[in-house]
């Protein structure tokens, strides 16, 4: 347990440190979401399962990260160990990568889900954690832009590299690329000098009055997750991710009727591409713009999700399909950098940025593994269409929660 200080660290980080979080941000780009997509079109390709197994399969990751969340967030407000634990996370999922491949059974693979599910659930939290712990609360809106900017570039080259192994090697070589990446990103968190983060600031913590202590502020977390704000917010996070999770595997899968695992693997990487090149500019445009208000950048990225969806249903030209992702590019790269700066309003000060973190992914990973549940088996049981225009349906839900009931949390806008 850390003790809390009477004020405020103000340092400096050192630009070894500021190095080595971009280049673990890079890395940890698909470690932390693991191999999901492509599980798909090799589950189907491959494996040769049904839409509903599939279902199920890409579901286990995300129900062991909902499980794995809170405790992780908890954690990370508590330990001093945060790149600790971090490389021991990274090395999980590169081992259930490989089993993966290795053995290529039912069980197995569904354990290697699990496995990379609750090893995936510290990320969130603790590169939130060390980013504040190093660059303090004034600098996070343009920092967290900037993880998010180098997270997407790491996607684009991991997905570059893996359409070109599954498409001139095999699907397998995939998940060893995973394990790869992991390795590294392990070494660049390594790389983060541990006297750079301030672990008070890191979660979440200001300056405190002689006489207060740990003990009796971490017995405050219910009351603060009986905050309203909070628990419309996450609301809004589940329903967007219910949406917006399965529309991604549904589109590998419908790209991968009627062609080998070679050519699918082609086209979902083309999709991740376009998506990730479109995050890059605007993740790095949110974090400079989150300042003059939080929830108008938020409603454009939900905004974008139903059309999207409703776009998919439109053509079955495998070109436009990889166009629209386009507009996941938007609504994933607006997400991924103010919900965190949203998390941080709405616990400032009360030393739970983590465990309030790791509870809103807990929440977005609700959503996102209920989503591919869903999916499969609505497609099991009607079409690619329904499909879609089931989750744009809910995709506007999360809207309208989003507009009228979320409020705008930026200190300097409400």
């Amino acid at each position: 347990m850390v003790a809390t200080s009477t004020q405020t660290t103000h340092h400096q980080p050192g630009r070894a440190s500021l190095r080595a979080l971009d280049s673990a941000n890079f890395f940890l780009a698909d470690v932390r979401d693991g191999m999901g997509p492509y599980l798909a079109i090799y589950l189907l390709t491959t494996l040769h399962w049904d839409a509903q197994s599939i279902g199920i399969a890409m579901s286990v990751m995300g129900v062991a990260t909902v499980v794995g969340q809170t405790p992780a967030g908890i954690l990370v407000d508590r330990s001093v160990h945060k790149r600790f634990f971090s490389i021991l996370a990274s090395l999980l999922i590169a081992f259930a990568a490989l089993l993966t491949i290795a053995f290529p059974r039912y069980g197995i693979i569904l354990g290697g889900q699990a496995l990379m599910g609750l090893a995936a659930a510290w990320f969130t939290p603790a590169v939130s954690a060390i980013t504040l712990g190093i660059v303090g609360p004034r600098a996070l809106d343009a920092r967290v832009g900037r993880n998010e900017t180098f997270n997407h570039a790491g996607n684009v080259v991991a997905a570059l590299l893996a359409g070109t192994i599954g498409y001139y090697l095999s699907s397998k070589g995939i998940f060893v690329l995973l394990a790869v990446m992991s390795v590294c990103s392990s070494v660049s968190i390594w790389a983060i000098r541990e006297s750079d983060i301030d672990h008070e600031q890191a979660r979440g913590c200001l300056a405190k009055a002689p006489g207060d202590n740990l003990d009796n502020q971490q017995t405050g977390w219910r009351a603060l997750f009986r905050n309203r704000s909070i628990l419309l917010f996450a609301l809004a996070c589940v329903l967007f991710h219910f949406a917006n999770a399965a529309m991604l595997p549904l589109l590998g899968q419908r790209l991968a009727r009627g062609t080998d695992a070679g050519t699918s693997s082609a086209y979902l990487s083309a999709c991740i591409i376009v998506a990730q090149i479109v995050m890059i500019p605007v993740s790095f445009w949110a974090g400079r713009l989150a300042s003059k208000g939080r929830k108008r950048l938020l409603l454009i990225g939900f905004a974008v999700l139903p059309v999207r969806g409703l776009l998919y249903t439109l053509t079955g030209d495998p070109v436009l399909l990889v166009a629209i992702q386009i507009l996941d590019g938007i609504g994933a790269g607006i997400f991924g950098v103010v919900s965190i700066l949203v998390v941080a309003d709405l616990t400032r000060g009360s030393g739970l940025f983590n465990t309030t973190q790791g509870t809103i992914a807990t929440a977005v990973g609700l959503g996102a593994s209920l989503s591919n549940a869903f999916a499969g088996a609505l497609l099991q049981r009607t079409s690619f269409h329904a499909a879609f225009l089931t989750l744009s349906a809910l995709a506007v839900t999360a809207f309208g929660v989003l507009l009228c009931l979320v409020p705008e949390t930026n200190p300097s806008e409400s």
